[in-house]
């Protein structure tokens, strides 16, 4: 009987997206990087970016206390660098971060209706929505219909409405109110603000 795979965390995942050295089994790859003149200065002959033996260049990474690292396995031949393979990962991280810090957020706020809300209930949401939009945030408003309440469909629109109308100066719905299950929602993205 075969012995099943031990599962790999997220962790290891992260660890093994590059194969690193004994792991570069093909028998040439293309060199790159940064560092080919230390790669020469070790080599003692110019080490420009072209096709070396693959054996060779283990060799000149092993000397030099480095990692060979392969980049792009999919080229022909695979493209690889000599450097330190957890400062590799370390840059690649935080590439990633500031990618992740540079995207933008958007936050969606929301705010529940019931088909039989008061002026006063409506008035403080509706203060609450306009200072959602100030902020930059989204806006979902929805009327809740619970039991036999979905006899107010026309009701909880007609409150919906209203609320678009109430935050026309801070935000426009995205499209018009609409039906999901037993809830009614429309979705309020905040106007840009002019620059001065």
């Amino acid at each position: 009987m075969a012995r099943r795979q031990p599962r790999r965390n997220r962790n290891q995942k992260e660890e093994i997206r590059f194969r690193i050295n004994d792991f570069i089994k093909v028998p040439e790859v293309r060199l790159v990087g940064d560092n080919l003149e230390a790669v020469t200065e070790f080599a003692g002959k110019p080490v420009n970016p072209e096709v070396y033996n693959t054996t060779q260049v283990k060799k000149w990474a092993y000397g030099m206390g480095l990692d060979l690292v392969e980049i792009s396995p999919n080229a022909k031949p695979p493209v690889v660098k000599i450097i330190d393979y957890r400062k590799f990962l370390y840059d690649q991280k935080k590439k990633q971060k500031e990618i992740k810090s540079k995207a933008v957020k958007t936050v969606v706020k929301e705010i529940r209706f019931g088909p039989n809300t008061d002026d006063h209930d409506f008035d403080f949401k509706t203060k609450h929505a306009k200072n959602f939009l100030e902020d930059g945030a989204k806006v979902k408003a929805y009327v809740q219909f619970r039991g036999r309440t979905i006899v107010f469909k026309e009701r909880g629109e007609l409150l919906l409405l209203r609320f678009l109308k109430e935050l026309e100066e801070h935000g426009a719905a995205e499209a018009l109110p609409k039906m999901e299950g037993r809830r009614m929602s429309v979705m309020v993205q905040p106007k840009k603000k002019k620059k001065t």
